[in-house]
This record gives structure tokens, sequence and C-alpha cells, in this order.
């Protein structure tokens, strides 16, 4: 599946594999589904419609969106439709001369 982006957010289709498969081994299951938050306006990255669950191991988060579909919104981008599956969530970096810094929302 191809990469999914909304703003400085980046969405990557993971294959379950044995090791993956299970919900448990996507690390710890988060109370909430809040991808980013916005480091300029406040505003978040999140689902808003759909069954999902949010987890986080060693710094990186993973999304199961469990329903057909789910809504991912942001006050300043077009909602965008999540298929189901696992997600790798990635915030998207540039390069400066000072070094590597994540995009700023």
């Amino acid at each position: 599946m191809q990469p999914i982006r909304q703003g400085d957010v980046i969405l990557l289709s993971i294959k379950p594999t044995n090791s993956t498969a299970a919900p448990e081994h996507l690390g710890k299951k988060l109370p909430h589904l809040t991808l980013a938050e916005g480091e300029v306006t406040g505003h978040s990255h999140r689902i808003s419609e759909g069954q999902a669950e949010l987890y986080e191991k060693d710094g990186t988060l993973y999304l199961r969106v469990l329903s057909e579909i789910a809504t991912l919104t942001h006050e300043e981008h077009k909602a965008i439709q999540i298929p189901q599956g696992s997600w790798m969530v990635r915030i998207q970096r540039e390069y400066e001369p000072e070094g590597w810094r994540y995009v700023a929302d």
C-alpha cells in the first residue's frame, strides 16, 4: 500500500508478520488517538472517526485501523481516509545546513 501523508505526518503500511500480528507486539497501547501535536498552532493530527488503536514502541507510534476506514483529521488539512490495517507513524524531517529537523506543522 502507498504511504499516506497529511502535513508532516506520514503513515507507512506495515504487513503483519508473526512478530507484529498480535497487538502486544506493537508496544504499549495508548489511551488516545493523537498521532502528532502541532508545534506551532497546537492543532493535532488525530483519528476522529472509525475504530482504531494507537501503540508506542521504542519511540515509534503504530496505528491499527480496525474498522473498514478511519478518518485522520487536522484543523489545517483535508481529512484523509485511512484503510483498515497496521501503519507506522512517522514525522517528516527536512535537512538544513544546521542539520536535520522535524517539519513544523
